[in-house]
């Protein structure tokens, strides 16, 4: 029986994996800030609760030795992420922060971590959560896709390196998902000369729900991924980050950033 370890395991599209993985027979280890607060996962047969913060490294050390304690680990799941967005001039330096630290240096900590256990062991898997924001833009969300985009190259990266290790690196982009990200997940500042333009992009933001997916759709493709034996990297999740990314694929980045601007700008 394999195992995987999420992050980010509480709602959402982490919660939706670690459902599936274990309905399919694996053993999950799922970890989440607050597993006291769990009342679902932690009636399931082989799903064990672990407390993360993936800010805090003392703790990525300390669960990530308690969870090879309990189980060896094939599958590392880099899902815990939020979102913020607004316009640079109105974001905290400790807004910016906050979100480098949780959605890049959470990753890379994590999966450091575990790197040397895989290693040793000639194999496992690293399957990261980018997102759609991570292979294209939109406005008023610059820090959230430095953080993407910063992601998605580190994969790529990492995967040469770890490659010949027997080490398989994968990333996971959706688009939309209908869970309470938009609500839970979102930080935002805003700013008065910039109302236009925030306007614009929320209104949008209803439209872009509406063609969202549901969160077991895209935790098919992290199960595709887990299990499909291939050494592809990038796995777009939802028709409407597939058909963005292909339109993006198909007019090149320069003219696709040109159109896709005009319904902002």
């Amino acid at each position: 029986m394999k195992t995987i370890f999420i992050t980010g395991a509480s709602t959402g599209l982490g919660k939706t994996t670690a459902k599936l993985f274990q309905s399919r027979g694996w053993n999950v280890i799922a970890t989440m800030r607050n597993p006291d607060a769990e009342t679902e996962l932690n009636q399931l047969e082989n799903v064990t609760l672990l407390p993360l913060d993936v800010t805090n490294l003392e703790q990525i050390k300390s669960t990530i030795h308690k969870a090879l304690e309990i189980s060896e680990i094939d599958l590392v799941f880099n899902n815990a992420g939020y979102g913020l967005i607004g316009p640079l001039e109105s974001l905290s330096d400790d807004q910016i922060i906050r979100q480098l630290d949780t959605n890049l240096l959470g990753v890379i900590r994590v999966t450091k971590e575990f790197i040397p256990y895989f290693r040793e062991r000639k194999s496992g898997m690293f399957i990261t959560t980018t997102s759609i924001g991570g292979l294209v833009t939109f406005p008023i969300s610059s820090t959230y896709h430095a953080t993407k985009w910063a992601l998605e190259g580190w994969s790529e990266s990492l995967a040469f390196e770890l490659n010949t290790f027997g080490i398989d690196v994968k990333t996971v982009s959706p688009g939309g998902i209908k869970t309470d990200f938009i609500t839970r997940s979102l930080d935002m500042g805003t700013h008065p000369e910039y109302q236009g333009i925030i306007d614009k992009m929320m209104a949008g933001t209803d439209a872009m729900m509406e063609a969202a997916s549901e969160p077991e759709v895209i935790a098919e493709v992290v199960y595709e991924a887990a299990t499909d034996g291939k050494k592809q990297l990038r796995y777009q999740a939802g028709e409407d980050a597939k058909a963005l990314f292909a339109q993006r694929q198909e007019l090149g980045a320069e003219a696709f950033r040109t159109e896709f601007g005009k319904q902002f700008i």
